[in-house]
């Protein structure tokens, strides 16, 4: 009967589809009825994945510009299955014809690991008697196994297992107390799973055994807090009001605020996806990006010891950053007037399944936009500014407690720039040391007995700049002296300096790292348009300065597997297909040959760049060298990039906010009170002080 019900959904969808943008997120019915159509033929199999197949960037474009005579584009769900064996199936379901399109059995790959997939194993991992033995071994006895726990991770690549068997590895520890943090108490061995036969089929077991860790449990919570003496008692509230409402609308998923207009997506794998980004610059929507996405993640420690060669997590695309959305909840996660948007996925047996509030969209003050005093007579103005927020937060695995929490922030500003943050923050994986043993050179010994590998964290970011048309040219921006030596005749003083641009002119060659000593960024222009001042190409520039190197070596499994890291930017000509960097299925790859960005680049190394539809991959992230500040839960860790107009506009794009304080000479030789006698009287107010007389208190009238 359920059967019979999907499928008549999936029979009658046409009437439901029609009302949603075609960049729109999979809704529970439409995953529904995708998982119908696929029953109705193919029955002996679990879901990995139900998602938006996006519609072709050309067709989307003219259904854009003419939505009232060009036909919607399709709704397709883009499906992978697994079925005995551990065969791995991709296809995609046309939603409006209720029809599948495509289906094929994809050989020697394995699909991302679910969150059903890990939370089986350590049920098995308990219950089994090798894992018992080697439990024994370290002095955990049989009857504590209800206290023995793991993290499930992929298994990366072993070359002992390749690539057709669905494994997964068991980092295995121990808690005390169900409340105690079990990463205090790392094992020293590691299970293998089989997720086909459900069993364990092979421990690692190191040549040095390391004993259970003996001290005291260092917890992070409430009441362990309390125990140490409790919490801060001098913080008083900030409380955040925005009484008239806020400032921004939705209409579906399309957002609008301070002349931006974009498209808010979801999928299981990159989590948010903004897309048809504009910008109204006084009357003319001007296109900016067509997508922006976090595309991909790697995650390698610097341990060589066995097994923790394998340790280097595609956090994205061998588990999901959709997947492992947190719901957001207010006042933890975001604080003022929210609104919020879920997300629906599928689960192994074709169930929709819903993240409640998984996107969380909000204002916050940005502190001053711009600023001038003139000295002369106190004459000021000075314009505070306000940002969108669009955040999601996951966590790498989702288990509590956790490690590896990302919280991903794109952040709109009023003078045109979008900024990525992403703050780094839960609990460092850890793993044992026996009494005397040094964690060092390869990690830190945290807590005693509890050794921190270094590691790093590298996240992909794909961009599709759309500045002002399709047609963009990526240009490598140095900071270099000018030529000449001191006395010479062109540079006489030795002072010249100036930006050198270096085209990225073909694929093969278009790959280019940091480097800090020029201060190098990178311009995405539109050399087809000029700025009428500059008489330079409308452009978007990105600046990202914390761009650690792989530090992995060439021809290592990292370096294999992850062919995105290898560059902090790497440019490709547009193709619809071409989404993951690491390739579709990671886990278990062998980077051999590599997958996503080398192998595309590899296709057509000549393709060229100029003047075209291009897409910029860049690699950004940290390296971390743990420390005792960061257990046992790690202070969040920010990074950001930034995306700002340069020669785009013809002035300053935010005159127009309204000013927190103005006053001219003219006003000012007038007799109006000046900006030091504001600053003054709001400054004794912080400290309870009487306001002096002809103070505002509030900078003469903000906005």
């Amino acid at each position: 009967m359920v059967l019979e019900r999907l499928q008549q959904m999936a029979s009658h969808l046409t009437g439901q589809v029609a009302q949603h943008h075609p960049s729109d997120p999979l809704t529970t019915e439409e995953i529904a009825a995708a998982v119908a159509v696929v029953r109705r033929e193919y029955t002996d199999l679990f879901f990995n994945a139900v998602t938006l197949w996006e519609p072709r960037k050309a067709e989307m474009m003219k259904w854009l510009a003419s939505p009232a005579t060009v036909p919607r584009p399709h709704r397709v769900a883009d499906v992978v299955a697994i079925g005995r064996g551990s065969k791995v199936y991709d296809g995609l379901v046309d939603l409006d014809d209720g029809i599948i399109l495509r289906w094929e059995l994809t050989e020697g790959v394995q699909p991302l690991i679910t969150m059903e997939d890990l939370n089986t194993v350590e049920s098995v991992v308990r219950k089994d008697p090798k894992v018992i033995e080697q439990c024994g071994h370290i002095g955990i006895p049989p009857t504590d196994m209800h206290k023995v726990y793991c993290d499930p991770w992929t298994i990366g690549y072993d070359e002992r297992f390749g690539s057709g068997v669905r494994l997964q590895q068991a980092l295995m520890y121990y808690r005390p107390h169900v409340d105690d943090c079990q990463y205090t108490y790392p094992l020293d061995f590691c299970p293998i799973f089989n997720a086909d036969t459900q069993e364990i089929v092979h421990i690692d077991v190191p040549k040095v055994r390391r004993q259970l860790n003996t001290a005291a449990p260092n917890n992070y919570h409430a009441e362990a807090i309390e125990k140490q003496g409790g919490f801060r008692k001098d913080l008083k509230p900030i409380n955040i009001t925005q009484p008239e409402g806020v400032s921004f609308t939705v209409e579906g998923r399309t957002l609008k605020w301070q002349n931006w207009n974009v498209h808010v997506g979801f999928n299981y794998r990159e989590g948010m996806v903004l897309s048809n980004i504009t910008f109204d610059d006084k009357g003319t929507v001007r296109p900016v990006f067509w997508r922006m996405s976090l595309a991909e993640m790697v995650v390698p420690y610097g341990n060589p010891e066995r097994p923790h060669q394998r340790k280097h997590a595609f956090d994205l695309g061998e588990y999901g950053g959709g997947y492992m959305t947190n719901s957001l909840a207010l006042g933890c996660d975001c604080k003022g007037a929210i609104h919020y948007m879920d997300a629906a996925f599928v689960n192994r047996a074709g169930e929709p399944q819903v993240i409640k509030n998984a996107i969380c969209i909000h204002e916050e003050d940005a502190g001053i936009l711009f600023k001038h005093t003139d000295f002369r007579d106190e004459s000021c103005t000075v314009t505070r500014a306000r940002k969108l927020v669009v955040s999601h937060v996951f966590t790498a695995a989702n288990y509590e407690p956790v490690f590896s929490v990302y919280c991903v922030y794109w952040i709109f500003h009023q003078d045109g720039t979008i900024q990525l943050e992403i703050k780094l923050t839960g609990i460092l994986n850890t793993y044992s040391l026996n009494p005397g043993e040094s964690a060092a050179p390869w990690g830190t010994e945290v807590y005693p007995g509890v050794n921190a590998h270094n590691h790093q964290h590298l996240f992909c970011l794909r961009v599709d700049p759309n500045v002002d048309g399709s047609d963009n040219t990526v240009f490598e921006v140095d900071a270099v002296q000018g030529e000449g030596e001191v006395g010479s005749e062109e540079n006489p003083y030795g002072n010249a300096f100036y930006a050198r641009k270096t085209k990225l002119a073909t694929a093969g060659a278009a790959m280019s790292d940091y480097n800090g000593s020029t201060s190098r960024t990178w311009d995405m222009s539109n050399t087809n348009k000029l700025n009428p001042y500059s008489k330079k190409p409308v452009s978007y520039r990105l600046v990202s300065r914390e761009v650690p190197s792989l530090l992995p070596k060439e021809g290592s499994l990292v370096w294999k597997r992850a062919g995105f890291a290898r560059h902090a930017v790497h440019v490709t000509k547009y193709d619809d297909d071409q989404i993951h960097p690491a390739g579709r299925h990671v886990p278990q790859t062998s980077g051999e040959p590599s997958q996503g960005l080398p192998a595309w680049i590899a296709a057509d190394p000549s393709a060229s760049l100029d003047n075209t539809d291009v897409v910029l991959w860049h690699t950004f992230g940290l390296t971390h060298f743990p420390s005792p500040e960061d257990y046992p839960v790690m202070p969040a860790e920010p990074m950001t990039v930034l995306f700002r107009p340069r020669n785009f506009f013809t002035q300053n794009p935010a005159l127009d906010v309204p000013p927190s304080y103005s006053s001219t000479p003219s006003q000012m030789a007038a007799g109006k009170t000046g900006i030091r006698g504001i600053v003054d009287s709001i400054s004794r107010l912080a400290f309870g002080g009487k306001q002096e007389k002809g103070g505002s208190g509030d900078c003469g009238g903000c906005n």
